[in-house]
C-alpha cells in the first residue's frame, strides 16, 4: 500500500526530486560503542544524511573502500586499529574527505594528535547533540563547496516566495534574515518548489525526503513540516508558504502580493 501511493502520487504529476534535487549525502560513522553508535545515526538521520555504520577500525576501512561516503565520523579508541589508524591509513591515498573525530579523549594534546594525523575537527564525548548539528553542518557545506564545478554559476540557489534557499550553503535568507537549515529541510523546499501549486501527500514526502527504505512514524512528516514552519513562516500558526489540505496533504504556490507573485 505504501509503494502504491507514492507511485499514484508521482504518476499524477509531482517531480521527482531524485532527478532534480539534492542527493542524499553519505556519512560513515565509526564508533565501539554500540548505544553511542545508534545515538550518532539517530542525530544524523533526522538530519538527512544516509549513514554508514562500522564498529571498529576494520570495518570502517572496509566501508570507506566499497561505500565512498562524503564525510566519517570517527571514534579513537577502537579494540583493533585506533581511529588514528583508521585517518592515517585514509590519507594515504584521499586528503579531501573529511574526517570529524568524535572521542572521550579530551585532553589538548589528544586533539592536537587528531589534527596534527589529518583530523578535520575534534569533538569531545559527552557532547551537545547541538554541537554535533553545527559542526556535521559546518562539515558538510564545505563537500558541497568542495564538489562544485570550478567556475559554475549554478549553485542550486532557488525561491519559495521570498524565501531565498541556499542548498550549498544549507542557510536560507528571508528578508535579510539568515536562517540555519538541515540537508532534510533543503529537500522538502525543493520538492515544494518544483511541485509549486501541487499537492504533495505525506506519502510523496517520505518517498522523496526521507527514502522507501525508511519508515518513519506516521506523524514524522506532519512534525517536520510544523518545526520548518517555525524556521521559515512569518507567522508559524498562519502559515503562507507551506498550507495544510487536510487529509489530503500539503501545497506551496507564492504568497498572494508577495515577492514573486507572477513571475
Amino acid at each position: 500500500m505504501f509503494r502504491l501511493l507514492v507511485a499514484q502520487s508521482v504518476s499524477h504529476g509531482l517531480v521527482n526530486d531524485r532527478q532534480v534535487s539534492i542527493k542524499s549525502m553519505k556519512v560513515l560513522v565509526v564508533e565501539n560503542n554500540l548505544q553511542m553508535l545508534q545515538q550518532l545515526c539517530d542525530i544524523l538521520d533526522k538530519e538527512g544524511y544516509t549513514t554508514l555504520r562500522a564498529e571498529n577500525g576494520d570495518e570502517a576501512l572496509k566501508s570507506y573502500h566499497s561505500n565512498a561516503p562524503d564525510f566519517i565520523c570517527l571514534d579513537i579508541m577502537m579494540s583493533d586499529l585506533s581511529g588514528y589508524d583508521v585517518c592515517r591509513e585514509i590519507r594515504k591515498t584521499d586528503e579531501k574527505i573529511p574526517i570529524v573525530f568524535i572521542s572521550a579523549k579530551s585532553e589538548t594534546i589528544d586533539k592536537v594528535a587528531g589534527l596534527e594525523v589529518g583530523g578535520d575537527d575534534y569533538i569531545v564525548k559527552p557532547f551537545d547533540v547541538q554541537e554535533v548539528i553545527a559542526r556535521v553542518r559546518a562539515v558538510a557545506r564545505r563537500c558541497l563547496a568542495s564538489k562544485a564545478k570550478p567556475g559554475s554559476k549554478d549553485d542550486g540557489v532557488f525561491y519559495l516566495d521570498n524565501l531565498k534557499v541556499m542548498p550549498r550553503d544549507l542557510r536560507a535568507d528571508k528578508n535579510g534574515k539568515q536562517i540555519e537549515l538541515s540537508l532534510r529541510d533543503i529537500k522538502i523546499l525543493k520538492l515544494f518548489h518544483d511541485n509549486k501549486g501541487k499537492v504533495v501527500d505525506r506519502d510523496a514526502l517520505l518517498d522523496h525526503c526521507w527514502g522507501v527504505h525508511i519508515m518513519p512514524e506516521s506523524r514524522t512528516v506532519d512534525w517536520h513540516i510544523s518545526q520548518l514552519r517555525k524556521k521559515i513562516e512569518t507567522d508559524p500558526a498562519n502559515p503562507q508558504l507551506i498550507k495544510t489540505l487536510h487529509g489530503v496533504g500539503y501545497k506551496f504556490e507564492d504568497v498572494p502580493g508577495g515577492s514573486q507573485a507572477g513571475l
